[in-house]
């Protein structure tokens, strides 16, 4: 970001309203605590949200539901004067910027792990996460938008390399984590996978649109790291992985902590997870256009076999047939699904 150091005290007091940023230096380094963020965050809005991580089918349902109910959706759900982040920003950034991790935790407080400030000095790498955004905080409401609001946030005032924007969870904060670097490639080049997991196209982690999606298989990378005696997660993991193959993505690594249990990384394994979303290499265009072919050959095999349910009136098998494929390929069975549906009702 040209200029960061230009910002007035004015504008940066509104973005990063608690802490002291007036002066003649760059902005607050090292640990921060109770950090509170201003600035809007258009990729947080509901509709995005909708659009980017329900199916299209699903996200469908939700506007029919608004429609009928007499109200519109409301675009914030996020109050950003009562939310709070911990943040750890490096005493210098790299000559192209620094590095941007947006942790997604488990647990409720706004806390990094203590032994990672070595590990993101070295590699040159800003660290935010946020309160209450564990596990018991729900998705949509809570942990995707607060997840963006921190990216866009952060992004705005300080120098980060657009190149260089992950986002990390353990556990459920993992799978977060996942759905994230899916649905929001246009902003999260690559995703932590620590200890949670899901397979894309079962309901969980639906695939996105199709031009998101085509970002995300061509750009992004995605590491995988567990705990070798996490047996269910390392379960999770390979079935993980094995549907995102289907969905074309060959971008993964996977890094197994031989001793370790269902357990956060530690520094050396944050280490070689971001020196490996540092250093992606080009995807085959031969190898992915051949599975894009094969994989839009699929889809239009069973949007045919459900036209052809419709015209013969067996609407409720058409129903069933269509939510399977909206389950399955998400984004990518768009728009042909959503009229299909339509044609159901």
């Amino acid at each position: 970001m040209l200029g960061w150091r230009r910002q007035s005290c004015l504008i940066a007091g509104l973005i990063l309203a608690a802490l002291p940023l007036c002066g003649a230096g760059p902005f607050p380094t090292g640990p921060q605590r109770d950090v509170g963020f201003s600035q809007p965050a258009p990729l947080a809005d509901s509709s995005q949200l909708v659009r980017r991580l329900l199916s299209p089918l699903a996200a469908e349902r939700v506007r029919a539901a608004i429609t009928a109910s007499g109200k519109v959706l409301n675009e914030q759900s996020i109050a950003l004067p009562e939310e709070s982040f911990v943040l750890y920003v490096p005493p210098a950034p790299p000559p192209r910027g620094y590095g941007l991790l947006v942790f997604v935790p488990p647990w409720e407080d706004a806390r990094l792990p203590a032994d990672w400030p070595p590990v993101l000095d070295r590699l040159g790498v800003i660290a935010v996460s946020a309160a209450r955004s564990g596990n018991r905080a729900d998705i949509f409401g809570r942990r995707a938008p607060l997840a963006v609001i921190a990216a866009q946030n952060v992004m705005a005032l300080y120098p980060v390399d657009p190149a260089r924007v992950y986002v990390a969870g353990f556990s459920g904060g993992s799978r977060v984590a996942m759905r994230l670097a899916l649905g929001y490639p246009d902003l999260f080049a690559g995703a932590i996978l620590n200890a949670g997991s899901d397979p894309v196209g079962e309901g969980e982690a639906p695939l996105p649109p199709r031009e998101l999606l085509d970002q995300f298989v061509s750009q992004s990378r995605l590491v995988y790291v567990t705990g070798g005696q996490d047996a269910v997660n390392l379960d999770a993991d390979l079935a993980s992985q094995s549907a995102m193959s289907r969905a074309c993505m060959t971008a993964i690594d996977t890094d197994i902590a031989a001793h370790a249990g269902h357990e956060v990384m530690d520094h050396a394994a944050l280490t070689q997870a971001l020196i490996q979303l540092d250093g992606r290499k080009p995807v085959d265009p031969q190898r992915l256009a051949a599975c894009r072919t094969a994989l839009d050959a699929k889809i239009a095999a069973g949007l045919d076999a459900v036209q052809v349910q419709l015209a013969a009136g067996h609407v409720d098998a058409a129903r069933r047939a269509l939510l399977d494929l909206d389950r399955r390929y998400g984004g990518l069975a768009a728009p042909r699904s959503v009229a299909l549906w339509r044609e159901t009702r």
